[in-house]
C-alpha cells in the first residue's frame, strides 16, 4: 500500500470525512484489521480564509506548496488537497513535487461523463463557482459545462458553507435551501449535482436528490484508494 498525503484542515470538517472515508475504503479492499497508510498536514483554516477573502492565493499557495513538499518528503507517493477550492494552488504544488496531485476536478469529471452527464449544477464556495481554475478544467480538459446558480443563490451557498458546515452547524432550513437551488436548477436544464465543495456533504446527500449527486469529497477518496493499492491487489 502507498502512502496518501493529505493536505487538510481547510476546514477539518471535511478532513475528519477524507480520513473516515479513506480508512473505510481501504478495510473495504482489503479486510480484516487493514487501514489507509496516511500522511497528514492539517491547517489552522482561520489564516487560510483570511488569505481567501483577501484573493492573496499567491501567500496561500506558498503555504500548501511548502506542506505538500513535506509530506512527499515524508514518504506520500500521492498529493490530496481535502478541498476544492484550494485547488486554485494545484498548477503550482504540480510543478513543485514529483508525486502525482490527485485533482479532485479531474476524479469527479470521470464520475460525471461515467454518469453520462454533460451540465452539472456546480454547488461550491463563491471562488471556486466564479473562479475558472475548476470550472475552465471541466470545460477545457473533459467538456464539461456546469450549471452555476444565479448571484443571490451563489451569496446563499457560500454563506452557509463558511458560516455552518465549516464550523460543524447543520440546519434544516440551509439544506431546504440547497435543495431548493437544485431544483431550480433541474428545471434549467442541469442534469446532475456536483457537490464541489468538501463541507457539503455534511448536508445534503444523493437520497436527497433526483439527479445524479457527485460528492468530491467521496470520489477524491476513492481515487486516493485505487492509487495507493493499484500495485497490491
Amino acid at each position: 500500500m502507498k502512502a496518501i498525503g493529505l493536505l487538510g484542515g481547510m476546514s477539518w470538517e471535511s478532513t475528519a470525512v477524507y480520513y473516515r472515508l479513506l480508512n473505510e475504503m481501504a478495510r473495504e479492499r482489503l479486510g480484516g484489521l487493514h487501514s489507509a497508510d496516511i500522511l497528514m498536514r492539517s491547517f489552522d483554516f482561520a489564516p487560510i480564509a483570511e488569505l481567501q477573502a483577501k484573493a492573496d492565493w499567491e501567500a496561500a499557495s506558498d503555504l500548501l506548496v511548502e506542506a505538500a513538499k513535506g509530506l512527499e518528503a515524508a514518504g506520500a507517493r500521492c498529493l490530496l488537497i481535502g478541498t476544492n477550492t484550494m485547488h486554485i494552488c494545484a498548477e503550482g504544488m504540480e510543478a513543485a513535487i514529483s508525486v502525482p496531485l490527485l485533482h479532485i476536478a479531474d476524479v469527479t469529471a470521470t464520475a460525471i461523463s461515467d454518469a453520462g452527464c454533460a451540465s452539472p449544477l456546480l454547488l461550491a464556495t463563491r471562488f471556486t463557482m466564479e473562479q475558472d481554475f475548476y470550472t475552465g478544467r471541466l470545460r477545457d480538459k473533459h467538456g464539461i459545462n456546469v450549471f452555476l446558480p444565479d448571484s443571490g443563490e451563489r451569496d446563499d451557498v457560500h454563506r452557509i458553507i463558511y458560516e455552518e458546515l465549516c464550523r460543524g452547524v447543520i440546519n434544516a432550513s440551509s439544506k431546504k435551501r440547497y435543495l431548493d437551488i437544485i431544483d431550480t436548477a433541474e428545471q434549467r436544464g442541469a442534469d446532475g449535482v456536483i457537490l464541489g465543495c468538501t463541507e457539503i456533504g455534511l448536508l445534503i446527500s444523493q437520497q436527497d436528490i433526483r439527479l445524479p449527486v457527485f460528492d468530491t469529497t467521496r470520489l477524491h477518496a476513492r481515487a486516493a484508494v485505487d492509487f495507493a493499492l493499484a500495485d497490491d491487489d
